[in-house]
This record gives structure tokens, sequence and C-alpha cells, in this order.
């Protein structure tokens, strides 16, 4: 996104295209605004069908003065207005990581402005993007709180922890949105056909996201429509007074009457915001690029991020207004009809327009329940390169957005469990318990991390973060103390299911952790290296060698184990390490810091390669062509190979046209090979580089071309990770069961990099950690 206006790639090439004017600017804004609507309210504007029966459905009931039906309007009223509105629209929406997020979005931005985080990577210091500061100078109460985080390392990793649980709960969401979503739409047909049950649930929700995809925005705009209209329809017929609901008296009042019956019933008005507020805060972190997959693909293939002006037009102007239409009318129709009170909103539809509502709904809600789990998939990719979940298989879905995913392994792990939660529980009351508790604690997450981010990232005053953190907090604990109270009536699952993605999300990546220290304090130097080398007869083979493993520096123990073990490598030897950076997209001038290890005359390198957490990995042969380009822009760059010697440094090599191309000596290919050009397209679509060597540094470029030709190898660890015998049960229990299981359950390492099988060299290790 860009950072002067705040506005995604399509205004800007809108004001390109027009010469910079306002009405080109504000056309697109309004284009921007039209479809959020497919991507950002699809499963949030159907809780009127079920937040007044879920709120009455405890102790609370309805008398003949409306004290209780004004109470509640005047609850949810303020509820959307303080949370989605005032919250996320005007607020947390300042808090992206630059158009791209979730919870992973708050905590890399405290960890690029200090030391807070526990998932920093060695080089990453060096990128533009980690190194942007903010103009004023920081105040001493954001100094003290990251010197506070930095001192106790404790401190550092419950930050982790606590954004693990948000996440585990999102993961959760992925679970209850589709399930109560989709019960309570298709709940109107018991109105006209009592007998009907949950029959073709997830037949809907296949066939409803693949021929509708291109409805979406229209379909959601008139759902909002429909429910505004009714709402004011309802209004006038049947009790206009209800707009007195609107003083917040009646919130006062509502308490003093029902008392502890009311304070309970908070955890069925808590659901007029769950929904509305994550899924803001999808859109404001970043997810809402992810929700893009499926059906939509073909609609929103070529949208870059939504500006925060779109999303504010079209949630203030649209969304809030239809939704407090909404509610007013139905507390209007059960103020005369407090018999109706499980199925209000259905029977407040006129007979004349109640199909058309249901089918809308319907669809509304099948759209919006894809893209939830399609936002999970966003959230589980962010984890898993971040190595906090264990390594599975990712399929970009979409050549041209990185954010159309697929999850194989994840999206059938939901539809069991969505279809468990459905045939165990059959009733949205129960589902709405466990629904309201996986989201309220994640907003109320969001606004602790908040607090961190405003004072270390912002560079507010603490107060000003205190203010918001207590404000909103304190209504997001009422709520949740209420969901607290429910737990043994559904809301037991989802802190079950948080509990246990929690655990394996930690564990993996303290597995994970403890792997990486083992071989940083295990690596070899180099002087020990070649002395090793030379004390054992090492013979060079002919071909390139790329060795894969985590180490930045001197040689990893996997490789000094098969050197010691087989005493040969190859005569071009590249080391590689990918690291991924707490930085959502690594510009690609800064992707490739390369090196070289111990004198010319060794023909060793290092190439360290960073992705953002938001980024897919190249296919293979690009990648190994890529690597293969930045040794010789390396070489290049340096004056005096000679002299370099192993000076540990490694320099970036950006990026040139010459990233796509492969290398060919001119001297020694085929004329046939060859165009007339200085270049021609051979097989994979690469494009061929002609070299002359008549640089001085030409003769290793010479070298590593005749090498390459000899053949490719790639040599990565199968290491066993193991606790030492001295360690304590508990870690015992993690290291050799939990993270052994999740290791030996997860996608091989050669897998997730593409390496292929014919040139894959293996070596076995134990460590002890």
């Amino acid at each position: 996104m860009d950072v002067e206006g705040g506005l995604p790639a399509v205004v800007q090439s809108t004001r390109r295209r027009t010469g910079s004017s306002s009405w080109g600017v504000q056309k697109a804004t309004l284009l921007l605004a039209y479809q959020s609507f497919g991507v950002v309210y699809g499963d949030l504007c159907i809780s009127p069908v079920y937040v007044y029966k879920n709120t009455f459905s405890g102790k609370l009931r309805l008398h003949e003065e409306d004290e209780e039906i004004l109470g509640v309007l005047s609850l949810v009223f303020w509820s959307l207005t303080l949370i989605p509105l005032l919250k996320y629209i005007i607020l947390v929406l300042g808090a992206d990581d630059n158009g791209e997020g979730g919870t992973f979005a708050l905590y890399s931005l405290m960890c690029r402005r200090s030391r807070m985080g526990l998932l920093n990577s060695i080089h990453e210091g060096s990128l533009s993007a980690y190194n942007q500061k903010e103009p004023r100078e920081e105040l001493k109460s954001s100094l003290a709180i990251k010197g506070f985080f930095e001192k106790h390392y404790s401190l550092r990793v419950v930050l982790l922890l606590f954004v693990l649980m948000g996440t585990s709960m999102v993961i959760g969401d992925g679970v209850f949105t589709p399930t109560m979503s989709v019960l309570s739409a298709v709940s109107g047909l018991r109105i006209k056909f009592p007998e009907l049950h949950e029959i073709g649930l997830f037949a809907l929700q296949h066939y409803g996201t693949h021929r509708v995809g291109f409805l979406f925005a229209p379909i959601l705009l008139a759902w909002l429509g429909c429910i505004g209209g009714i709402g004011i329809y309802n209004i006038l017929k049947w009790n206009p007074s209800v707009i007195r609901a609107l003083s917040p008296y009646y919130i006062y009042n509502f308490f003093r009457k029902a008392g502890k019956d009311g304070w309970s019933s908070l955890g069925g008005i808590v659901l007029c915001i769950t929904g509305y507020s994550y899924r803001l805060l999808a859109v404001c972190l970043g997810i809402s690029k992810a929700a893009r997959i499926s059906g939509a693909e073909a609609m929103f293939a070529d949208l870059g991020h939504f500006s925060k002006l779109s999303l504010r037009l079209g949630f203030t102007i649209v969304v809030y207004p239809c939704l407090v239409l909404a509610y007013m009318g139905e507390a209007a129709y059960l103020s005369e009809h407090r018999e109706d009170l499980q199925s209000s909103f259905y029977k407040a539809l006129p007979d004349r327009v109640f199909w058309p509502v249901l089918i809308i709904a319907t669809l509304a809600t099948v759209v919006g329940s894809q893209a939830i789990i399609s936002a999970t998939f966003s959230i589980i990719s962010q984890c898993r390169a971040l190595g906090c979940f264990p390594r599975i298989k990712v399929v970009h879905t979409s050549s041209q957005v990185h954010g159309q995913i697929y999850i194989p392994e994840v999206n059938w792990t939901l539809m069991f469990l969505c279809l468990a939660v459905t045939v165990g529980f059959r009733d949205t009351e129960m589902i709405g318990n466990a629904y309201g508790l996986a989201v309220i604690l994640v907003m109320f997450a969001t606004t602790c991390l908040m607090f961190l981010v405003i004072t270390t990232v912002w560079n507010r005053n603490v107060l000003l973060a205190g203010l918001f953190t207590i404000g909103f907090g304190s209504i997001e604990l009422m709520y949740l103390s209420a969901c607290l109270a429910k737990v043994p009536h559904g809301g037991w699952l989802p802190l079950l299911l948080s509990l246990m993605t929690l655990l394996a999300m930690s564990t993996w990546h303290y597995g994970t952790k403890k792997k990486e220290e083992y071989e940083l304090q295990n690596k070899v130097c180099l002087d020990r290296f070649l002395s090793l080398s030379n004390g054992i007869g090492l013979v060079r083979v002919p071909g390139v060698g790329f060795v894969y493993s985590s180490a930045v520096n001197g040689v990893p123990p996997m490789f000094a184990h098969f050197v010691t073990n087989f005493p040969a490598f190859h005569r071009v030897l590249i080391f590689v390490s990918i690291q991924t950076v707490t930085v959502p997209k690594v510009s690609p001038d800064e992707r490739f810091l390369v090196g070289r290890v111990g004198p010319p005359a060794n023909r060793l390198f290092r190439c360290v390669v960073r992705y953002g957490y938001k980024e897919g990995r190249w296919d293979h042969f690009n990648f190994e062509n890529q690597l293969l380009m930045k040794v010789v822009d390396f070489l290049q760059l340096q004056e005096d190979a000679a002299e370099a010697g192993d000076s540990g440094e490694l320099s970036v090599i950006p990026a040139s046209p010459r990233s796509s191309q492969q290398l060919v000596d001119v001297d020694a290919a085929p004329t046939a090979s060859y165009c007339s050009s200085s270049a021609c397209e051979i097989d994979r679509g690469v494009v061929t580089r002609r070299v002359r060597f008549e640089e001085p540094w030409a003769e290793e470029v010479k070298t590593l071309l005749e090498e390459r030709e000899s053949g490719v190898s790639y040599m990565i660890g199968h290491t066993c990770v193991e606790a030492h015998e001295s360690s304590p049960a508990v870690k015992k229990f993690a290291v050799n069961i939990v993270y052994g299981f999740l290791r030996r359950n997860s996608r091989r390492p050669a897998a997730e990099l593409g390496i292929p099988h014919t040139s894959l060299i293996e070596v076995g290790m134990t460590y002890r950690v």
C-alpha cells in the first residue's frame, strides 16, 4: 500500500491515468467501497437473524412493558457504535502492516521497532522496511516499555504466547462461523417446513461459492437493503417509539430491572459485534486479501488492498445504518409479538418478501462462510512461514495474487470439525455460546496488543494508550465475563480447540528454536573445517552443490558430519539459508545476500535468501537459476576477488533484468542455441544470457558454468531432535513426544523447498537439545 496517501495500487493507477484529478481518485475509491461488500462483510451481516433469539434464550424474559426490548436494543446500538465503528473503523484500521497482517501484523510491527519479539532473524535488520522510523523523537514511556520487555526474556515469551493464543482463537472461529451462519440462515425454512433439518448444509456451501462468486457484492448489498428496508417497515408499522432506545439511559434501566439475568444475556448480545468486529479486524490487518479466494477469485484477481477511506465509506454509509435499522425494526415487531421470540426475524418478514429474503440470506451466508475459511488459510500460512506452525502444503491458486491460497489439510480438518459441531450441537444457541467466546477473546487480545502498538510503534503518550485499552477493554471484559459463564453450555469447545492449537503451535516453535540453537552452537568454524578437510584427504568432485541449512555463518554441523564420514563434496559449493522475516514482503533488491566463504580458490559461497511472511516461494528451477545469477553478480561486484578473502560479510545483490536469465558460455554453446539478438528464449521460458569471458572476474564464472554442466546436487539435513537425557520430564514430553509427532506428520523439508528427489542428498543426524 502506498504510504503517502494510504491508497492501494488501483487508486494510484487511476490517479496516474486521470492526471491526478480528484474525480479519478473519488471514482476509484467508490469502486473499492463497492467491491469491499463482497469481501469484507460476507459472513457478518447475518447476525440480526439470531441475536435476539440467543439473548432471550436464558433466564431473561419479556414482560408487558418494553424495558427489556428497549434495553437490549440500546445495548446492541451502542455496541455496534463503540466496537466496530469507533474502535476498528476509526482507530485499529491504522494499525495495518503495510496493508498486510492479522494478529502477527501487530506483533511484527513491535518486533521491527524493538527486540520485543522472538521471531526476528539475524539479517533482517538491514531491510529498509525494518528501519522505517517515526520522524518524532521517541517518548520516555515508549523507551521504558521497550527496555522492560528487552530486559525480561520471560515477558517476550508471554507476549508470543499471547499472540499465538489470539491466533488459535481465530483458527477456531473458522469452525464456528460457517456452522453458526448457515444454520441461522436456513433456520427460516422451519417456519414454512418445521420438519426440515440441516440436510445439505455443506452442499450449499460448495455450490454457492462456485456458482455465484461473481455476484458477491450485489448479494451483500441486496441483503443489507432488505434488512434495512424491512427494518423501516417494521418500525413504522409496529412501534415507532423504539427510537427511544438510542439513549444510553435504557441500558441503565435494563440492568437495574433485569439484574443478574441482564448480565447473563450479554452472551447473546455480543453476537452482534463478534462477526462484524472480527471481520473488520481482518480487513484492517490484511486478511481480506486472502478472503478473495475460491468463487471470488475471478472478480478480485486484479485488486490491490482496499483503501482505508473506501472501508470507512462502505461501513458508515451502508452497513452501519442498515444494521441499526434492522435491529430497531425487529425490536419494534417483538414489542407487539412477544410469542414469536424464537423466530422473530423471519416472522417479521411480510409474506410477499419471505422467500426472496431467505434466498438472499442463504447466499450471503454461504459466500461469507467460505471467505472466513479462506482467511483461516491466510493466518495459518503466516504462522507456518514464521516457524509457529508445522510444515503443510500451501497451494497458491493464483500467479498474480499471493493471498489467494488453499491448504488441503486445513480445509478437510475444518470441514470435519464443522460437521462434528453441527451434528453434536444441532442448535444455534449452543453454537452461539461457543462462537461468541471465541471471537471476544480475539478482540480482547487485539485491544491489549494495541496498547503496545500505540506506545512503541505509533510513539504516542502512554495515557492515550491506557485510555484506549481501559475504555474498550472494559466493554470487552464485560462481554467476556458473560460468555465465560456459558462455558458449560458450549463455550468449552472453542477453549478446547484453541488450547490444542496453541499447544501444537507453541511446541513447534519451541522445538524449531531449539534445533536452530543447536546448529548455531555446534557450527564448525572455517579454519577448523579446512584443516579437517586436509587431514582426511578431501576430494572435490565435479558439479555444483547447494547445502540448505538455517546457519547464516560458519559451516553447518550437518555438512561437517557428512564430510567427516564421506570426505568429498562438489568443486563449487553454495551454503543456502532461507529466512522468513517479520515484514510482509521483502523488496527484490534486498532479497539476496551473497558472500564468499574462505579464499577464492575454495570456490565456497554463502547465500541468505529472505522472504516476507506473506510471500510465497518461487518454483525451484527459477530459484536455482537466480541463486547462480546472484553469485555471478556478486563476483562482478568484487573489484579484486583474490583479495576479498573471508571477510565474513554478505553483500546485498539488487534485482536486475538478469534475475530471470540463464548463464550460457557463448564460446562453448552451439550456434543453433542462439538468436541474432543478445538473448533468446530457451526451455521453461528462461532467457539466455551470453557471457564472454573477457572481464577479470569471468574466469570464476566460466568455472561455475562448467561445474553446473557437470551436475547439480542438493544437500539437506534429515535430523532427529531429541531432548537431552538430563532434561526435565516436561521438556522431554514436549520435544520427544509432541514435537517429534508433529515433525513425523508434517511435510518433509525437501518437499517444502521443491527439491527434486533425483538430485537430493539427505544427511541423517541426531540433535540432542
